[in-house]
């Protein structure tokens, strides 16, 4: 919760506080007068109470009964998307959804021309998702901006502030991620509407049936002029044990994972299990098995497996020690019986 209420605070600072502080110059008041005055202005009813509602609220916004799981143009995707546009209305904000089902929420300020601040997250989720990945920079911008709003400040912005809700970052269904932010930046091409998931449904299938109109034009509209974006802030959860290790509540971002998603299939020879000697087997889940550990090894000493003159493509050893991560989050195996040596084995996602 500490880690929750700091990223509200920060957003404070970002659009509010300056004049608040002016607000107190030149006036005689004890110290705990003054902490008083500031704690009214600081809006906890909305920058704490409401806005820890609302992360609650969205986390009750599921496909599956027992976890939280949100994908991509699912059922619990559009009850989420008409959720935070309604948020976003209440704080004043010009909505609209995309043709890639982003949300966005735009406040023109005095200059509507003006190069834009962009803020957000997604509101896609993994498989047995923590209720702040992603919610948690949408709600808090929504947050500042309803408080701005409030104060009748929302219109003093000098440039235009937009908040987007990105239909997928996560990649779950389709197995392709940053499905939303892509088509805003124009990272990726409009193939990607031909993406399938596993039962054979592409992108486009989906929009379709979520009246999109999911044509290459239609996508490739969606990309913004980079001229026309002034920068990008993100507030995000952070998924991991570092910061809390450490003792600190609050961190900045310098850089990012970058992913590359391998789908790997080891095939072997198929056999029954109780008449194939082990010396004759080749059984394609103990390699897949062997495969694993080696990947586990190489990330932690990357040193050892990078060239002579201790570099890997271009990234010094010591550099990657400390940032190389690797996963093996799911296998299965062909025909998958107990009494079967399989005959070839599956990694169909391994981050790297």
């Amino acid at each position: 919760m500490f880690v929750i209420r700091v990223s509200f605070i920060f957003f404070f600072f970002l659009f509010i506080l300056p004049s608040t502080v002016f607000s107190f110059t030149g006036l005689e008041m004890g110290k705990e007068e003054e902490e008083e005055e500031i704690g009214k202005e600081l809006f906890p009813d909305i920058l704490r109470e409401e806005a820890v509602s609302r992360l609650n609220e969205l986390g009750e916004v599921s496909d599956a009964d027992g976890h939280l799981e949100r994908t991509f143009m699912s059922p619990a995707s559009k009850i989420a998307i008409n959720l935070v546009q309604s948020w976003m209305e209440d704080a004043g904000l010009r909505t609209w959804v995309d043709q890639m089902g982003n949300v966005h929420g735009r406040a023109d300020g005095m200059n509507s021309h003006a190069e834009a601040l962009l803020i957000g997250s997604h509101l896609d989720t993994v498989i047995d998702a923590g209720i702040f990945d992603g919610p948690l920079g949408i709600v808090c911008a929504v947050s500042a901006l309803k408080v701005l709003k409030i104060r009748g400040k929302l219109g003093n912005l000098k440039r235009p502030v937009e908040v987007i809700a990105f239909s997928d970052e996560e990649g779950v269904r389709f197995q392709s991620t940053f499905l939303g932010s892509a088509a805003i930046s124009g990272t990726r091409p409009a193939s990607a509407l031909l993406i399938s998931d596993k039962s054979g449904v592409t992108v486009q299938d989906v929009l379709k049936e979520n009246s999109f109109d999911a044509t290459e034009e239609s996508y490739l509209q969606l990309k913004y002029d980079p001229q026309s974006v002034w920068g990008y802030i993100e507030v995000h959860i952070e998924q991991g044990p570092v910061l809390e290790s450490v003792g600190l509540p609050l961190g900045v971002v310098k850089g990012i994972a970058g992913q590359t998603r391998l789908k790997v299939t080891v095939r072997g020879s198929q056999g029954h299990a109780g008449t194939v000697p082990m010396s004759m087997r080749q059984d394609p889940m103990t390699a897949a098995a062997e495969l694993i550990v080696l990947l586990e090894t190489m990330c932690k000493n990357p040193a050892d497996f990078t060239s002579y003159d201790k570099h890997c493509n271009g990234f010094a050893a010591e550099s990657l020690a400390g940032s190389l991560v690797c996963t093996v989050g799911e296998i299965s195996s062909w025909p998958g019986a107990s009494n079967v040596i399989p005959g070839q084995a599956n990694n169909p996602n391994l981050p790297i």
